[in-house]
């Protein structure tokens, strides 16, 4: 008797984490919130309705986050599905009332899967542009 109750434990208590772990498995896909320093939130956008000249900002959001945000931002880039992190359609509400500093940090400075563009992009006036170019794909 004393055995049956043990494996009957030993069984809830397997069915209780691999059931813990199927959920965490699933939650892994869903972005988790990104809290943004109010330094970056709160920053001004030096070229807010400015217009592009040469397309840079078009030009530099084709170079760099295409292949994961895709060509109109709706987060359906060649490189998507190979990413654990689940990507953002930059076109959503969500994602465009957010700040322009908002979109910055993310953006430029990055985490995890979104890589840091401050080398590749050492322009500051550059990085704004591609916040202005990705305002325009709502």
């Amino acid at each position: 008797m004393k055995v049956l109750k043990e494996l009957k434990f030993l069984f809830i208590s397997l069915l209780f984490v691999g059931g813990s772990f199927i959920l965490l498995s699933m939650t892994n896909d869903v972005q988790e919130d990104w809290p943004v320093p109010a330094e970056y939130k709160n920053m001004k956008n030096p070229l807010a309705g400015q217009a592009d000249p040469g397309n840079i900002g078009k030009n530099l959001y084709k170079k760099h986050c295409e292949s994961c945000h895709g060509k109109e931002g709706y987060g359906d880039g060649s490189k998507a599905d190979e990413l654990d992190t689940e990507m953002r359609d930059l076109t959503s509400d969500e994602v465009q009332a957010q700040t322009d500093g908002e979109l910055y940090y993310k953006g430029i400075i990055g985490r995890d899967e979104m890589p840091n563009f401050e080398k590749k992009i050492p322009s500051k006036d550059d990085r704004w542009r591609i916040i202005n170019y990705i305002r325009t794909l709502k």
